[in-house]
């Protein structure tokens, strides 16, 4: 299945995708689509139901994060050789975890605002992890039993926070606007396996990244039982699993970052696609 959430922010309804591409709504059948429908048994409810009899909807309207209820936002860091060497840092012995705030999460066509005072904001397609079952040490060989599903998402970075600022990634990772997600969560059995995946994203039609999920340093198998030692994981939580080559600060001889106007387009086998417009920070109304 591919699940998903509709409409203006914060008044989403849930929904899936059927075989025409074609939004049908479960507001009938789930309030949403949170943590109780992303365990085994929520999954087989929404799994048997008749996508035919479910009402459409009409036009296009916008998609939002395609579950509610997001916990943690966990990423890892430097997971592709290629990506670290671009970086001019070492291929970590175990996985760099940092976490992205919830409050950066956003949908997957939504515009990206650049922060105040950004000057090397960055891009990262990443293959996103959607824990459906509480995971706690948690073997490798069992790991992808607590999956519920898969997502697309756009790690982006403010390089300059992350990197010059001192202290931890978290805060050129957190910004608002910087988590998008979506459009659409991907079960588990549709996607089959994680590790066989093609991400690619362009800048204003530039191809900058071109990768495989095949090139992992830490497959999700490793990372969701890595995690599970250090963190209980919940039904809902998303990890986003690191990038391939080809992000900003690695372009050769001087670096790229994102502008205002700028257009991001990125997707993943099997996950579909995202677009987004970059936009000056501006204020939105909900700053203190």
């Amino acid at each position: 299945m591919k699940l998903l959430r509709y409409g203006p922010a914060g008044r989403e309804r849930p929904g899936l995708l059927d075989r025409d591409g074609r939004i049908r709504d479960l507001s009938g059948h789930v309030q949403d689509i949170g943590p109780d429908c992303l365990a085994p048994e929520g999954l087989a409810a929404l799994a048997g139901l008749d996508p035919g009899t479910l009402p459409p909807v009409e036009g296009n309207p916008r998609l939002g994060v395609p579950l509610a209820g997001v916990g943690k936002f966990i990423a890892i860091g430097l997971n592709y050789a290629d990506h670290a060497a671009e970086s001019n840092l070492p291929v970590p012995q175990e996985p760099i975890v940092f976490m992205k705030a919830i409050s950066s999460l956003s949908g997957p066509n939504d515009p990206v605002m650049l922060p105040r005072g950004s000057v090397k904001s960055d891009w990262e397609v990443e293959l996103g992890i959607v824990i459906g079952r509480r995971a706690a040490y948690v073997e490798e060989a069992e790991a992808l039993d607590f999956v519920a599903g898969y997502c697309l998402v756009n790690d982006v970075s403010e390089r300059e926070y992350q990197i010059e600022r001192g202290g931890t990634w978290d805060k050129g990772k957190g910004c608002d606007t910087f988590g998008p997600v979506g459009p659409w969560l991907v079960t588990a059995d549709e996607v089959g396996d994680p590790q066989d995946l093609g991400l690619w994203l362009d800048l204003n039609g530039r191809r900058m990244q071109t990768g495989s999920t095949r090139t992992m340093i830490f497959g999700c198998a490793t990372i969701v039982s890595y995690l599970s030692r250090f963190m209980t994981l919940m039904p809902g939580d998303i990890v986003t699993t690191g990038t391939p080559p080809g992000v900003g600060m690695g372009v050769k001889p001087d670096p790229v970052f994102l502008k205002a106007g700028d257009v991001m387009t990125l997707g993943i086998d099997k996950l579909g696609t995202q677009r987004q417009d970059v936009t000056a920070w501006r204020r939105t109304g909900t700053e203190a």
